[in-house]
C-alpha cells in the first residue's frame, strides 16, 4: 500500500491551520496541536524544517507563535509534502537511475515516473488558499447537517 507518512499529513494540517489564521498574527503551536488533535511536541519537529526553508516564520515573547512567510496562495501542497517527505517518487529508480542497472531498458519504470510526475503536478497545483477555502465550505456543509 503506498502511504504518505504521519509526518506528511499532520504537516499539511498544520500548514492548513497556519494559513487559516493568516493575516491574524501569530498562532502558538499549543493551540493547533488542540485543534488539530496532534501533540505540540510532534508539532515541533514539524514546524523546524519548514521554518527552515522559508515556509514559516516565527515570532518570539508574549505575543509570539508561528505564521506563514508567505501569502497561502503562494504555498502549495507540493513544496510542503517534498520538503516533509522528500521526493514525490513511488519507486527510488523515478529519482535516481543509477540505483536499478535495469532502469533504461525497464519499461515499468516509464510508468512509475509518469505517476510520480501526475502526483507532484496534482500537489503543486494546489494551494493552501485552495485547502482553506474547501475547508471552511465543508464546515458550513456540516454545520448545516447537523441543523437539519
Amino acid at each position: 500500500m503506498l502511504q504518505i507518512s504521519t509526518k506528511g499529513r499532520y504537516g499539511v494540517r498544520l500548514m492548513i491551520d497556519l494559513a487559516s489564521r493568516y493575516g491574524e498574527g501569530p498562532v502558538l503551536l499549543r493551540e493547533i496541536a488542540g485543534r488539530q488533535g496532534i501533540s505540540e511536541k510532534y508539532l515541533w519537529n514539524l514546524v523546524s524544517p519548514l521554518k527552515n526553508a522559508g515556509l514559516v516564520v516565527s515570532f518570539r515573547g508574549a505575543h509570539g507563535g508561528y505564521s506563514l512567510a508567505k501569502p497561502p496562495s503562494k504555498i502549495n501542497l507540493g513544496e510542503i509534502m517534498r520538503l516533509l517527505e522528500g521526493p514525490l517518487c513511488l519507486v527510488g529508480c523515478v529519482e535516481k537511475p543509477s540505483e536499478c542497472g535495469r532502469s533504461t531498458m525497464c519499461i515499468t519504470r516509464d510508468v512509475w515516473e509518469e505517476v510520480s510526475r501526475r502526483i507532484s503536478k496534482t500537489l503543486e497545483s494546489i494551494t493552501l488558499a485552495e485547502m482553506v477555502r474547501k475547508h471552511r465550505t465543508r464546515e458550513t456543509e456540516v454545520s448545516m447537517e447537523g441543523k437539519q
